[in-house]
């Protein structure tokens, strides 16, 4: 019964891993590159980089940008305060044209340049979760099915791998490419094991009004209700009254008495522009995981106080607390690292998993002349570096687009976005078109795009290593060239030793 069922675990293991293995490398790769996404936010948005300033800045210079969301008839302005990682306020509204984004100035309250990017936090991020598919959710979707399919390999490969911890300090890598190639997968994802499988269940729950929506159907009529009373949320309906909106910062100042003197994360002013207006001040939650920080509302015209939040239903407390498991909104730079460093050990277990299978059946399949190897192998050279070199011409495009950059009716963060989806795409076609040599050439193509994004940020904002790594406040910049950097040293040698391994094999 035993090696039976081992049996039929590992040919789960096997297909789940080729079959879905290149939805999930990209999921895990934006994933990763999400956890400093503010930061590369400020490497393509020069006009970010700024001094986070020393005193508390005042809300009431945000005053004519709310005033014109209430004359686009918005429900909202969300506000996100200036913050270590974000030195400015950013200002976030819907009007018909869609989501309206502007970033202010902290000290002046000057209105900053139009960036023309989504840049990390507006791309990259939502790609993680819903692949730039948005229509009837069907994107969440398939990174659901994705996500399940990953708790189904954590859970498989732990029944297949026996020697679970000796697999965890053996490494091989003077051993034939097959065998180091699978240590590295196993050294990979036990290393990383715990935190592949609560990263992935927690992303299932963060979207488990989606994915689950019998949980809160039965019980409520609309969404809106369930989010009002399990969470805890006030709501009004609109008066179609014009009103005048009171003082944010005396709001503010209240919210912050009660608080012992703790600077709110955001606001958010409800219904801006009419009689009913009301305003969200919520607490930050940089100290804790948990994303079920407090929250007061005020009334938008007197600035009394309406309703305050302290505690959420358990059920919505433990959901909030896994939700910021996953987002790490706290503030702690070591456990940051650890999150990009664990997530870059999912994307080489995934990565590997691909080579192994490919390694162990290369002789086989080519002496029969089967074509689904070639298309695997293909598959395999465009999900893990023809994605890397996609992100890479993405940040080279929006170095390179003037901000004015129209095409087609497509404006300049669209254009961005079809530079990375079309890189990627050719990614694929030149790993079917030259199988022999896609690894080795796109590896080089990685070192050299990655060294170009470098010189083109130095070229384009003056912000070279000597600057930024001299000065705080762009030390997000400074960092990104580094990692930069690295990657591209570690895809040049790579290319090299490759091709140092063809001319042996041809010798």
């Amino acid at each position: 019964m035993e090696p039976a069922f081992r049996a039929s675990m590992n040919w789960v293991h096997t297909w789940a891993g080729v079959v879905l293995g290149s939805l999930l490398f990209a999921i895990f790769w934006t994933g990763t590159l999400s956890v400093f996404d503010r930061e590369i936010d400020r490497w393509m948005m020069p006009e970010l980089r700024l001094a986070l300033p020393r005193d508390p800045p005042t809300l009431d210079v945000l005053r004519p940008s709310i005033a014109d969301a209430g004359r686009a008839r918005s429900s909202f302005v969300a506000i996100i305060l200036p913050s270590e990682r974000q030195p400015v306020f950013r200002l976030a509204w819907r009007d018909r044209s869609g989501l309206v984004v502007r970033y202010l100035d902290p000290a002046t309250g000057a209105t900053l340049p139009d960036s023309g990017t989504r840049a990390a936090s507006g791309f990259i991020y939502p790609f993680h979760y819903m692949l730039h598919v948005r229509g009837w959710d069907i994107g969440v979707w398939i990174v659901g099915l994705a996500s399940m399919a990953m708790l189904l390999l954590c859970v498989s490969g732990v029944v297949v791998h026996r020697k679970f911890f000796a697999d965890f300090f053996t490494f091989r890598a003077d051993r034939q490419p097959r065998r180091a190639i699978l240590d590295l997968h196993n050294v990979a994802g036990v290393l990383a094991l715990p935190f592949h499988i609560a990263i992935t269940l927690s992303g299932l729950i963060f979207f488990y009004s989606i994915y689950f929506q019998s949980s809160w159907r039965m019980f409520y009529p609309d969404r809106r209700t369930f989010v009002t009373e399990e969470i805890g949320d006030f709501s009004r309906p609109r008066l179609n009254k014009p009103g005048e909106l009171g003082s944010l910062d005396a709001m503010v100042s209240e919210a912050r008495s009660r608080w012992g003197g703790e600077l709110p994360r955001a606001v958010v002013v409800r219904l801006p522009g009419d009689a009913a207006a009301y305003v969200q001040v919520s607490r930050p939650f940089e100290d804790r995981v948990s994303l079920s920080g407090d929250l007061i509302y005020f009334d938008g015209t007197t600035g009394a106080s309406l309703h305050q939040r302290t505690e959420m239903q358990p059920v919505a407390a433990i959901q909030r607390f896994i939700v910021g498991f996953h987002l790490i909104r706290f503030r702690h730079w070591s456990l940051r690292w650890l999150y990009f460093g664990l997530g870059l050990a999912g994307c080489v277990t995934i990565a590997t998993g691909y080579l192994f299978w490919l390694e162990s059946r290369r002789k086989r399949f080519m002496r029969y002349g089967l074509s689904g190897f070639r298309f695997v192998e293909g598959m395999t050279v465009g999900s893990v570096s023809g994605i890397v070199i996609a992100t890479l011409v993405f940040f080279i495009a929006n170095r390179l687009l003037p901000m004015d950059a129209t095409w087609l009716g497509q404006d300049r963060s669209a254009l961005e976005i079809w530079a990375f989806l079309l890189a990627w795409l050719a990614s694929f076609g030149h790993a079917w078109s030259r199988p022999a040599q896609a690894w080795r050439e796109q590896c080089r193509a990685i070192g050299v795009l990655a060294i170009a994004a470098v010189g083109l940020n130095w070229i384009t904002t003056g912000d070279h290593l000597g600057r930024s790594l001299v000065h705080s406040h762009l030390w997000p910049v400074g960092g990104t060239d580094v990692l930069l950097l690295l990657g591209a040293a570690v895809a040049i040698v790579t290319a090299s030793r490759l091709s140092k391994n063809r001319r042996d094999a041809v010798q």
